[in-house]
């Protein structure tokens, strides 16, 4: 008998269908009836007849005609939502798809590969994936056998009435206060009730799918007193991308992420809200039932396994770390453009400059702009336009790229927190009271204690934000014809077109927005429950921020590379050098030239997705010129330093940009 669920002002009403030939009015008049039994006033109607209302999909938010059958309309166990008319929308309505979904296409055909997790072989790459629903996820037998023997300690502790924390006690100030054996289950719903306290937008599908993989992941390693049973319902409820509402707001970052892992607990006990690509936001209960699922019912010590832990901090700081990383790379891809549209000199990125230098990320960057821009490998009819000009150095801005040290030690930031902060922390055991299976014996620590991720987080924002801080003064080059030797703002019939003037505004406010962004969360500290945990590392607003300062960075960046490429229109009929006449090329693939004004978010907008997108970013277009010129260069001869970062193609490059030595350069 098919069924569907139905959202009537706040309330979610389960509707069986006995004749499919019932229309979608009845269906709206049946959940309307079974609204007005359950309210004390009729809902404020007099009758069913007398509400006039209109029905529509909650994923998608389509209008349905009230005439059609619900066999033609709709699916067996949909989700819809009733509006009456003359009704704001309901208060409790959450539009069906979450911000940004539309992003992840992969949601609606989930991949039927799988992960093995143990607990200890997870990767960065691997998260992302799982992220972005590539993979399934199941458990090694290790790992279930490490599982189960941690449980049988726990079952042990509560057959002899053993007084433990967060067991047979209640938490934080209430440590003292022991709780019966007939009250050990409600405990710990209690629990993850009281701690859902967050605040906020939810956390993106994809953002959840990291956090709850990455918690299934710590749990597989046995130390928890998670039974086997809860946990291969953890991951059903992930295989099935049934993801809890989780504010992102509410986490101090130690006691681990307590508020957003207790909403991720908190739906998947059937309680609150959950989105599936099948349902959209509906009732928690609904969603896992619609999925042939079951909510789990929680065991002594089993809210306390899957509340406490930093996978929220850690989860999305490998989001940042990645996305760090990437922006990072396509900052030197862009940064060369504009220099060639500037007509700057490429002799500062000579290898003996960055070998007396020594660091790692400077001599790689400078590697890229020379196999970007070397005019022996890759002609520049815009670098052989000035070569003999009289100008004899460059703004720091296009000269000092490779030495700007808070982002050029990208590579030692993203080693610090891959290698300190995923690799150790998204695999340490961060639980208050962890289970020793060998010892038979529980022991609470501090391992929850989130100081270690906010620390990279903090210090990876404010290297990244360096990124778009140097191009924000780029794009004020580009911009300024005093500087530019291009026409004002890089558009024609200046006065009547304004060009890039204010999208070099917006790149001015984040920039600044970033430099408060920048402030290290790491530094604060309040002391919370009636203080028990009386200092607490801001972990999850490091978390964020990063993500918000990359954000920004390369919504800059994307500024940039359209002032670019529209400064190149200016140069023609001169071309630059084969890579990065690819790279305008993909970029004019979904912009065109600037001719004259019109609505300009849309392309930025367009170019920030250039520089997201894995399969077609301006990394991956120019990568095989940068791999390229590595392969042909002959390693130095001679070494740098001991200490010193060597890479194989980081020779001496003669015959780059101008002829003339800058004999003035200081």
């Amino acid at each position: 008998m098919p069924r569907y669920t139905v959202h009537v002002r706040g309330e979610w009403l389960a509707v069986p269908c006995l004749n499919c030939t019932n229309t979608i009015g009845w269906l709206g008049k049946e959940a309307v009836r079974r609204y007005m039994k359950n309210k004390p006033d009729n809902g404020g109607f007099a009758s069913v007849e007398d509400v006039k209302f209109y029905i529509r999909r909650c994923k998608g938010l389509g209008l349905l005609d009230l005439d059609d059958t619900v066999e033609d309309a709709l699916e067996d166990n949909e989700f819809v939502e009733v509006v009456i008319e003359g009704d704001i929308m309901s208060p409790d309505f959450i539009p069906s798809q979450p911000e940004g979904v539309h992003l992840y296409p992969f949601f609606e055909h989930l991949t039927l590969n799988y992960i093995s997790l143990d607990g200890n072989s997870l990767t960065t790459e691997d998260l992302v994936n799982l992220g972005k629903g590539l993979y399934k996820i199941k458990l090694t037998p290790e790992a279930e056998a490490k599982v189960k023997q941690s449980r049988e300690v726990i079952e042990r502790i509560i057959k002899e009435q053993t007084v433990v924390y967060g067991i047979t006690t209640g938490f934080g100030k209430f440590a003292r206060t022991v709780i019966p054996n007939s009250k050990l289950r409600e405990l710990q719903v209690n629990l993850v009730r009281s701690h859902s306290a967050g605040v906020g937008k939810p956390l993106s599908p994809e953002r959840s799918r990291m956090l709850l993989a990455l918690r299934i992941n710590v749990l597989a390693k046995g130390y928890s007193g998670i039974s086997l049973e809860t946990l291969q319902q953890v991951i059903e409820a992930f295989n099935a991308s049934c993801l809890p509402y989780i504010p992102e707001k509410g986490t101090v970052g130690a006691s681990g992420d307590l508020a957003p892992l207790s909403h991720l607990a908190l739906g998947l006990i059937g309680e609150g809200k959950m989105w599936s690509p099948k349902s959209g936001w509906a009732d928690a209960k609904y969603v896992l039932e619609a999925h042939g699922l079951r909510p789990i019912t929680l065991k002594p010590k089993e809210g306390l396994a899957l509340i406490n832990g930093t996978q929220m901090i850690t989860s999305l700081g490998c989001e940042a770390v990645e996305r760090a990383s990437a922006i990072a790379r396509q900052a030197d891809i862009i940064a060369a453009l504009t220099l060639e549209v500037l007509k700057g000199t490429t002799r500062a990125f000579d290898t003996d400059i960055h070998a007396v230098r020594p660091h790692r990320g400077q001599a790689e960057v400078a590697f890229r702009f020379r196999s970007l821009l070397d005019s022996d490998h890759h002609p520049s009819e815009i670098a052989e336009s000035h070569r003999f000009c009289d100008r004899v150095q460059d703004a720091y801005t296009m000269r000092c790229c490779p030495q700007r040290p808070s982002v050029r030690s990208r590579g030692k930031v993203v080693a610090c927190v891959v290698g300190h902060f995923f690799c150790t922390d998204a695999k340490t055991m961060n639980w208050r009271k962890m289970v020793f299976a060998e010892r038979a014996e529980t022991i609470s620590g501090g391992n929850f204690h989130g100081e270690y991720p906010a620390k990279a987080l903090d210090y990876l924002a404010i290297g990244v934000h360096e990124l778009a801080a140097i191009s924000e003064r780029r794009i004020e080059r580009l911009c300024n014809p005093s500087l530019s030797e291009l026409p004002a703002f890089l558009v024609t019939e200046g006065g009547l077109n304004s060009g890039f003037m204010i999208a070099h505004c917006t790149a001015a406010a984040l920039v600044s927005e970033n430099k408060a962004l920048c402030h290290p969360s790491s530094v604060d500290s309040l002391s919370t429950s009636a203080a028990t945990e009386d200092h607490v590392s801001m972990g999850g607003w490091a978390a964020r921020k990063a993500l918000r300062v990359i954000e920004h960075v390369e919504q800059v960046l994307a500024i940039e590379l359209l002032a670019a490429c529209q400064g190149i229109e200016f140069l023609r009929p001169l071309r630059t050098t084969t890579p990065l006449e690819k790279v305008y090329d993909l970029v004019r693939s979904v912009v065109r030239p600037w001719m004259k004004d019109r609505f300009m978010a849309p392309d930025i907008e367009a170019a920030h997705r250039l520089l997201v997108e894995q399969k077609a970013s301006v990394w991956e277009v120019a990568k095989p010129y940068i791999e390229k010129y590595r392969r042909e260069h002959i390693p130095e001869s001679r070494p740098i330093s001991p200490t010193a970062f060597s890479l194989g193609s980081l020779e001496m490059n003669t015959g780059v940009g101008h002829d003339h030595e800058h004999q003035n350069e200081l």
